[in-house]
């Protein structure tokens, strides 16, 4: 398995409660995380900092985690960097358009726990995630 303190993490969250939360669990396991409150803000903190994940709500302030996929795509910089989502947004059409944009994975947060949430995220890593 890829060593978890290698790995860098943008998460991208606006809610203050789930976002530290998330960010402790993840540091815990030795992942450096970044937290950005809005999509504005994780733009323009992927143009200065490499990541290995971003991990993306949709419903967010200023700009919402699709504009942020569509904006990603287009930059050269970090078009490679996957996509994580983590959203209440749990439409099938959210979905269908979360994988369009590129997100290699999905998830609902009121289906998974921070556990389940963190032991996907290592699952993702040992698999190959780059």
């Amino acid at each position: 398995m890829a060593d978890a303190a290698s790995k860098k993490i943008l998460l991208v969250e606006d809610e203050p409660m789930l976002s530290n939360l998330l960010k402790g669990r993840l540091e815990k396991d030795g992942f450096q995380v970044t937290q950005a409150k809005d999509g504005a803000e994780a733009l323009v903190d992927l143009k200065t900092n490499k990541y290995d994940l971003v991990l993306l709500d949709i419903i967010l302030p200023k700009m919402s985690g699709f504009e942020v996929m569509e904006t990603m795509k287009t930059n050269p910089n970090f078009q490679e960097v996957p996509v994580v989502i983590v959203s209440n947004l749990g439409q099938e059409s959210d979905v269908q358009k979360g994988q369009m944009l590129g997100a290699v994975g999905y998830f609902v947060k009121a289906q998974l726990s921070i556990e389940e949430l963190v032991s996907k995220i290592k699952e993702f890593f040992a698999d190959g995630g780059e």
